[in-house]
């Protein structure tokens, strides 16, 4: 996602709870799959969500608008969760051939979000995922010890924090993240009210497919 000027809002203690409570919606990645127990999650816990195209990760958040509070369309903010079904998945990801770039596809992303100021955390659904890494516990012919270390290097680099857990819980910590990272944007005031002409042209299509 490529932002253009941001601009600066101020809210009150007050009319920031208000607009977690009442205007914060998920966005998940059109190409993310097999997320039902995510969305099943937020069903719960009346969260509301949409599918839509994101460059860098697999969720984020928005502000819808909200003319009485003087925001007159939707808020976005430089923030991601990537998310990874198993340490199988992130250790395919981590052991995939470099293509004609020098950097793996995974890295590569995370390089464009921290070039565009995005906060990113990954999330890996298996609550013993690190001792699972670090013991060779997983379906790849990636060893351990270069798993370690490249997880870590990215993790250094470019990743704010990693959670491994259960995907009976992922749903919670995707929304405590991005409640959390989108209330911090608030109160501090620097937010994104506009994105790039190649995006809005995206989602225009999608909503309109």
């Amino acid at each position: 996602m490529i932002f253009l000027e941001g601009i600066r809002l101020r809210f009150s203690e007050s009319d920031i709870d208000k607009l977690l409570k009442e205007n914060l919606k998920i966005i998940y990645d059109t190409r993310e799959q097999v997320n039902d127990h995510i969305l099943s999650w937020f069903d719960t816990k009346k969260i509301p969500y949409k599918r839509q195209v994101i460059n860098e990760g697999d969720y984020t958040a928005i502000i819808t608008a909200r003319a009485d509070m003087g925001i007159t369309r939707d808020l976005y903010f430089k923030v991601g969760v990537e998310r990874k079904n198993s340490v199988d998945e992130l250790a395919g990801n981590l052991a995939e051939k470099k293509d004609t770039r020098d950097d793996i596809r995974l890295e590569r992303e995370l390089i464009r979000a921290k070039m565009k100021g995005i906060k990113m955390f990954l999330i890996v659904e298996d609550p013993n995922g690190l001792n699972n890494i670090i013991n060779g516990n997983y379906r790849s012919q990636y060893g351990s010890k270069a798993f370690v270390g490249k997880l870590t290097s990215l993790q250094d680099k470019y990743i704010q924090n990693t959670v491994f857990t259960s995907n009976l819980d992922t749903g919670y910590h995707i929304f405590r993240i991005l409640y959390y990272s989108v209330r911090n944007f608030l109160i501090g005031g620097d937010i994104d009210k506009e994105m790039d002409v190649a995006e809005m042209l995206a989602i225009d299509v999608l909503n309109n497919s």
